[in-house]
């Protein structure tokens, strides 16, 4: 049973990894405004391309958070790595 606790406790080192992810992301898209924004105010011609642009950014880095988020849920409630191994014992 002490291999049971060392993968549940290796299961929560896991997602808070992943949880921070959500964390980076934010730093992520605050860069992605803040770059955007400065390229609007230098180029106000390309400022409707640059938005576009932008958008799609922040749909990427987004979806890692949430990926993140996911990975996150599934090993603490849904860790198939337990079934696995209390099927081998």
């Amino acid at each position: 049973m002490e291999t049971l606790g060392l993968v549940i406790a290796a299961a929560h080192i896991s997602a808070a990894i992943c949880l921070l992810n959500g964390l980076l992301t934010t730093f992520g898209q605050a860069k992605i405004c803040a770059q955007a924004i400065e390229s609007m105010a230098r180029q106000p011609e390309a400022a409707d391309s640059i938005r576009s642009t932008m958008f799609i950014g922040l749909a990427m880095a987004e979806t890692s958070g949430i990926y993140g988020l996911l990975i996150a849920i599934i090993m603490l409630f849904a860790n198939p790595l337990i079934n696995i191994l209390l099927n081998y014992i």
